[in-house]
């Protein structure tokens, strides 16, 4: 990054863009993307069900208190992905585990 501070005329998404790359912190990032990605396609419907929502490498785990609501999330599982990577931006989760 050091190398870019004489040009005042860089973006501010391209500096934040290099400190999280030079700080290896997009893990960190998808992590909390992926929560409040889940929050907000979700709705106060699931999400009061909603105890735990982990991503560990690419494989997101959400923990539900109601087992008729994991048995009809799970009929959807492929779209669920599907739409939360749409939601991110880019292909984080690749599994879902509904517990």
């Amino acid at each position: 990054m050091s190398k870019r501070r004489n040009n005042d005329h860089l973006p501010i998404s391209d500096i934040i863009k290099e400190f999280v790359d030079a700080n290896r912190l997009q893990t960190g990032l998808d992590k909390v993307n992926v929560q409040e990605a889940w929050a907000n396609m979700m709705g106060n419907g699931v999400n009061n069900y909603t105890t735990a929502v982990q991503l560990e490498r690419d494989t997101l785990y959400v923990q539900l208190t109601s087992s008729v609501l994991r048995e009809e999330l799970s009929y959807g599982k492929d779209k669920i992905i599907a739409m939360l990577n749409e939601s991110i931006g880019k292909e984080v989760i690749k599994k879902l585990v509904l517990r």
